[in-house]
């Protein structure tokens, strides 16, 4: 494994706090269901498509992870940085910038 593999294997430990288990249940919801960039036609947003993606990386052996499956964890780092860094003021249990991490594996209110 090359040293880029790694780091993008530790970056996204941290930024997915979420389990396998705990990121299914919650793309059920209908919370899930309502944010996030969506098609032009409608559709699923593109967090929710992430986050069935992140459940199967977080649900594979290390050793079976493809190169999309590579860059996908990169393009969640990011995403999580750039999110999280947006976060608004005041309560954000029940906002739309909450849900839209949580998507993407991430709920700020773990730690």
């Amino acid at each position: 494994m090359s040293d880029d593999e790694q780091q993008i294997r530790e970056d996204f430990a941290d930024a997915v706090n979420m389990t396998a288990s705990q990121l299914r249940h919650w793309l059920d919801t209908d919370e899930s269901k309502q944010v996030g960039q969506k098609p032009s036609g409608g559709g699923e947003s593109t967090g929710h498509d992430s986050g069935r993606h992140i459940v199967r990386i977080l649900e594979s052996k290390q050793d079976d992870l493809t190169d999309d499956d590579l860059a996908h964890m990169r393009k969640v780092v990011g995403y999580v940085a750039r999110h999280s860094a947006q976060r608004p003021d005041g309560d954000v249990h029940d906002t739309p910038w909450r849900y839209s991490l949580m998507n993407w594996g991430h709920d700020p209110e773990k730690r």
